[in-house]
């Protein structure tokens, strides 16, 4: 078996490039695989290998004073999903392109994945305002799955996602609008642009929908979620649909 982690911190990072070359050698001594992007608002990272260098791995990340309280979200996987290790700087560690979006100015307010299950299950926020999922996704995405009724939106790229917003703002006048994507990351900047637009109805999914997985299953959730790897997707037990039939088998 493989443990594979998904992470993000938004951070100030002075010398990304020295982030990543500290993080590659370590990620290889652990025989990780994956992606880990770096840049001066913080740390994205996809990474799998056994269960002991992933400990490892995280012990010695997280003792960055900067990272001791980044959150996790881990899964498994019957073989290695990743083909090679990638270490890079970016310019953004999730590409929005927006100034009003920088989460190392403060976080939009978040609804926890348990919070958020009873209300979908009760038709309604606990101020009896409707509850409006917003994907923050793009369509490939999305046709793996998404919440039951979600707005999805017709974007290919996260930065085509204020304009296809903008153009539903009339809908989501009134209600309590939850963003959410994978992991967290997009829909934690897209509530913070959603918010600086005057749009304070918005709220971000804490964890995304594989921290939605981990915590309280697929309640009101269709299908898989996409995720970055060679897994494709995971289903409500962030089982991957080619271990789940070997399984079977």
């Amino acid at each position: 078996m493989y443990t594979s982690i998904a992470a993000y911190c938004f951070v100030h990072v002075d010398d990304p490039r020295a982030l990543a070359d500290a993080i590659e050698p370590i990620a290889r001594d652990h025989g990780l695989l994956g992606s880990v992007l770096v840049a001066e608002e913080g740390l994205n990272l996809f990474l799998a290998g056994g269960l002991r260098g992933i400990d490892g791995f995280l012990a010695w990340l997280k003792a960055d004073a900067r990272f001791a309280g980044i959150e996790v979200k881990f899964s498994g996987s019957g073989r290695q999903p990743f083909a090679r290790l990638k270490v890079k700087v970016k310019r953004e560690i999730i590409a929005f392109r927006r100034d009003d979006a920088s989460p190392l100015q403060g976080r939009a307010p978040a609804v926890a994945p348990e919070v958020l299950a009873r209300w979908l299950q009760q038709g309604h926020d606990d101020s009896g305002r409707a509850v409006v999922m917003l994907d923050t996704r793009n369509r490939e995405e999305v046709a793996y799955g998404t919440f039951a009724g979600a707005l999805t939106l017709p974007i290919d790229n996260f930065t085509d996602l204020p304009g296809a917003v903008t153009a539903q703002r009339d809908r989501l006048a009134g209600t309590t609008v939850v963003s959410f994507c994978t992991g967290g990351i997009r829909c934690e900047k897209a509530a913070l642009w959603m918010r600086a637009q005057g749009m304070d109805n918005v709220l971000q999914l804490d964890g995304g929908i594989l921290g939605y997985f981990e915590r309280v299953g697929g309640t009101g959730y269709e299908g898989r979620c996409f995720v970055f790897d060679e897994r494709v997707a995971l289903d409500p037990e962030l089982v991957a649909l080619a271990d789940a039939e070997t399984d079977a088998a």
